[in-house]
C-alpha cells in the first residue's frame, strides 16, 4: 500500500498516506451527506425488451464501435423523466432558502478507476441519441482510466448514475455528487421468474437505487420519477413517441 509500518500495542499496523483522488472523493462525500437528509428508494425495472433492442442492433453498434449498454438506456430514460420532474435536477442554495432548477441536463457517470472514484459528465445528453450516448461513455471510460479527462468534465453535472452492478452488486445505497440532489444506482441484471401479462415468465430484472435530498425532494415525488424511469426501460418506445 505504499506506507509505513509501526507497531502498536494489539501488533503490526500500516500508516497509509490519504491523497489524490481518493481523499478529494472522500471529502466530497462527507459534505454530502452532512448537508443533505438522504434517502433511498428502491425498485425493479423488466429490461426484457432492451436485451432484444441490444441484440438486434450489436452489429449496427459495432460498426460505430459502440456497445449498447444498459448504462446507456438509462442516462436517456433518466434525462426524459427529469423534464417532467425538474426538482431531481436541481441545486438548494445552503441558504436553504432558495433552490435553482436547471435546465439543462448534464448526466454524470460514477467511474471506479485506479486512482479512484472519478463522475464526468455527459454534457446536454437530452441532445443526444442512445449511439451517441454509448459512445461518450466509452471514450469517458477510457479516458478516466488513463487520467486524461479536462476540468470541464468533472464540473457541471445536474443527475448522476453509478452503476455498481457491473461489478456484482444488487442493491446500494448511493451517496448524492452534492451539490446535485439525486442519484440514481443500477444493479445487477438479472435473469428471475416473474408473472407477466397473467403467466410466469423468467424475464431480466434491473434493480435501481434513488437517493434523493429529502429537503428537496418528497417521496412521493421521488417514486414518480423512478416509476418514469422504469416505464422508459420497460417500454423504450415510450422515449420515441415522448420525442426524446
Amino acid at each position: 500500500m505504499g506506507g509505513v509500518l509501526q507497531k502498536e500495542a494489539l501488533g503490526l499496523v500500516e500508516i497509509v498516506p490519504f491523497r489524490g483522488v481518493r481523499r478529494t472523493m472522500a471529502r466530497h462525500m462527507a459534505e454530502s451527506v452532512a448537508k443533505q437528509a438522504q434517502v433511498t428508494t428502491m425498485d425493479e425495472a423488466d429490461v426484457t425488451i432492451i436485451k432484444r433492442i441490444r441484440e438486434k442492433e450489436r452489429t449496427v453498434a459495432a460498426e460505430r464501435g459502440v456497445r449498447l449498454t444498459y448504462l446507456a438506456f438509462a442516462i436517456k430514460a433518466c434525462t426524459a423523466a427529469l423534464k417532467r420532474f425538474p426538482r431531481l435536477n436541481a441545486v438548494l442554495k445552503e441558504s436553504g432558502e432558495e433552490f435553482v432548477l436547471k435546465r439543462y441536463y448534464n448526466i454524470g457517470i460514477a467511474i471506479d478507476t485506479k486512482s479512484g472514484l472519478v463522475v464526468p459528465n455527459i454534457k446536454a445528453a437530452d441532445t443526444k441519441s442512445i449511439f451517441e450516448i454509448a459512445a461518450e461513455i466509452v471514450d469517458l471510460v477510457d479516458r478516466a482510466e488513463q487520467r486524461h479527462l479536462g476540468v470541464d468534465e468533472l464540473h457541471g453535472g445536474t443527475f448522476t448514475i453509478t452503476n455498481y452492478g457491473a461489478i456484482g452488486g444488487v442493491y446500494a445505497t448511493p451517496v448524492i455528487n452534492y451539490p446535485e440532489v439525486a442519484i440514481l444506482g443500477m444493479g445487477r441484471v438479472r435473469e428471475l421468474p416473474v408473472v407477466h401479462e397473467g403467466k410466469v415468465l423468467t424475464r431480466l430484472l434491473l434493480p435501481l437505487s434513488l437517493t434523493f435530498d429529502h429537503q428537496l425532494i418528497d417521496g412521493a415525488e421521488a417514486a414518480r420519477f423512478l416509476n418514469l424511469v422504469m416505464s422508459y426501460l420497460e417500454d423504450p418506445d415510450l422515449l420515441l413517441l415522448e420525442g426524446a
